[in-house]
């Protein structure tokens, strides 16, 4: 039998997000801003810097992520049959899209091999702790990838601009990173530091999205709410940041994510493109765009600095 239509309505009810529903203040984000996302079609690119004005349509996305897939299928193989050891540091402002190249590169991986690691606040026990002390115990062993869906990098940005962290704490994360950093390397890990950028505008449009959407509801914590007023400080620390940790042996690779795919099909390319793995299929790898996807003084404008 067919549920009731009480029943129906009891299922949709226990779905509202009742406790925990949020909206975001209007008067945080510059009325341009907001004017801008409002008129704007879904597909439109709403940033003037961005290299595209249309995001990708999806029929030509996924005829272009399978083959990449299979790609990582490969890869994943070649870290499982030598006993590699890789490490993938997805990091950047909220909603920009950190979370959905992870599940693309995850999709069709064997969770044997492929671990994504997403820590919650630390517990009074790790807070005692040195600080990338609970991060160490999630490195990847023999035959291992690992995505850290943020990482010791909240130390970097997040924690300094929201004051979840002491000054004297935030310099020594900048001066030891680069010194762990190097040790992974120097172990054999391959490590990808991965900054995902995107614009205010569309920073903007994405929260706005998660308001309506029941099934995103969880994505706008108070820290989503609270960082929409303090972009010029975000923007301080993560240049910060990139100035103390951008290092020749574990440099950043920067993103541009206003489109999501194709931020998601180049991301995958690049770190296909840089591992030698057998069988690997040059011509699909080595084609990411480097207007979406490289160093920090390729992708962001100089004036920035």
């Amino acid at each position: 039998m067919g549920s009731s239509k009480t029943d129906k309505q009891e299922q949709e009810a226990a779905l509202m997000p009742v406790t925990w529903h949020r909206k975001l203040p209007q008067d945080v984000v510059p009325e341009e801003i907001r004017n801008k996302v409002k008129a704007a079609h879904k597909r439109d690119i709403l940033c003037e810097k961005y290299p595209y004005r249309q995001k990708l349509k999806r029929p030509e996305y996924e005829e272009l992520l399978v083959p990449l897939q299979i790609e990582l299928l490969k890869l994943q193989r070649w870290v499982e049959l030598n006993g590699e050891r890789i490490v993938l540091l997805f990091e950047g402002r909220d909603a920009a899209g950190k979370g959905g190249t992870i599940k693309r590169f995850t999709e069709h991986l064997n969770p044997r091999g492929a671990r994504v690691v997403a820590l919650p606040k630390p517990s009074d026990t790790q807070q005692g702790q040195w600080y990338f002390q609970r991060y160490i115990e999630h490195l990847p062993t023999e035959g291992e990838i690992v995505f850290f869906d943020r990482s010791w990098y909240n130390r970097g940005v997040v924690e300094p601009v929201m004051g979840f962290c002491r000054p004297t704490e935030h310099h020594t994360f900048l001066r030891e990173a680069p010194q762990l950093e190097n040790m992974l390397v120097n172990s054999g890990i391959h490590l990808f530091k991965l900054w995902f950028s995107v614009s205010r505008e569309e920073q903007y449009r994405r929260f706005k999205s998660r308001e309506t959407d029941l099934l995103k509801q969880w994505k706008l914590s108070p820290i989503d709410v609270k960082s929409l007023g303090m972009w010029d400080e975000y923007t301080n620390a993560q240049n910060a940041m990139f100035m103390a940790t951008d290092t020749k042996a574990c440099p950043w690779t920067v993103i541009r994510s206003d489109d999501k795919k194709r931020a998601r099909l180049n991301c995958i390319r690049y770190v296909l493109n840089a591992i030698n793995y057998p069988h690997k299929d040059e011509s699909l790898v080595s084609a990411f765009d480097s207007a979406i996807i490289g160093s920090k003084e390729v992708i962001y404008d100089t004036s920035e600095w």
